[in-house]
């Protein structure tokens, strides 16, 4: 047991001493844009230091072990819990936090995905991480005004309408993946 252990801790302490650059960069962009999203998802009020070191450390599982299912159960758990304070704790959906939710949850997502592929020892141009968040920035702020656009001309501005809404989002966000992953596993 003990030849086991010392095994993995100088296979780790090799991982670590080969890291480059940008795989630490995209680990550690995965880890702040959980940790961001999760700030937009509490009130202020909920941060206090247990719960702070609760959630950098559910923060930190995705950047370190950005592969399997722990990205997105982390993703349904923070939109849940966003779900559950704007309807018990708050006066309603406020914009600002809700784009930046969706923002951040994005983002931390894209990474996850980035990181999931990329070796940490990779020599990879930082250009490449330019483009990868450029396209991201593209793709939420495209999101971000259509929503707005759609949400004035709906004139959808209630909480309790814009809850339902999201919980009908989360519902198809999950079958859809739950349908994709069944058939990922289908082909193999």
């Amino acid at each position: 047991m003990i030849g086991a252990l010392t095994g993995r801790f100088r296979a780790a302490q090799r991982t670590v001493t080969r890291a480059t650059l940008v795989p630490l960069l995209v680990r550690s962009g995965v880890f702040v844009a959980f940790l961001a999203a999760m700030g937009f998802a509490f009130p202020p009020a909920v941060f206090f230091a247990r719960t702070l070191a609760a959630l950098v450390i559910l923060a930190a599982i995705p950047a370190l072990a950005p592969r399997g299912v722990t990205t997105t159960l982390l993703i349904i758990a923070i939109v849940v819990a966003w779900v559950v304070v704007t309807a018990q704790v708050t006066d309603g959906i406020q914009l600002w936090r809700l784009l930046g939710l969706s923002t951040t949850l994005y983002l931390g997502h894209t990474l996850a995905a980035l990181a999931a592929v990329l070796p940490s020892d990779a020599a990879v141009a930082p250009e490449v991480l330019a483009r990868w968040v450029a396209r991201a920035a593209a793709v939420v702020l495209a999101a971000a005004v259509c929503g707005v656009l759609l949400l004035s001309i709906a004139g959808i501005g209630d909480g309790q309408v814009l809850t339902v809404a999201g919980l009908a989002g989360l519902v198809v966000a999950v079958t859809v993946a739950a349908v994709l992953g069944w058939l990922v596993k289908r082909r193999t």
